[in-house]
């Protein structure tokens, strides 16, 4: 047998209300959508910096591609 989503413990609340906080717990409850991935033609990865690097001779290699 299936648990009830919610259960009015006091008070008699509107068919209005029961609908309002039916609709915000089923929403908290549901998993998040899929995020989606961008196209090869369309991602900007190659665009950004590459991470600096420290050390020894750093400074040189900053200027370098």
């Amino acid at each position: 047998m299936d648990r009830p989503v919610l259960r009015i413990v006091r008070g008699d609340p509107t068919p209005q209300e029961l609908a309002a906080l039916l609709v915000v717990v089923l929403t908290r409850t549901e998993p998040p959508a899929q995020r989606r991935t961008a196209p090869g033609w369309a991602d900007r990865q190659p665009l950004m910096r590459r991470p600096l690097r420290t050390g020894s001779g750093a400074w040189r290699t900053s200027a370098l591609p």
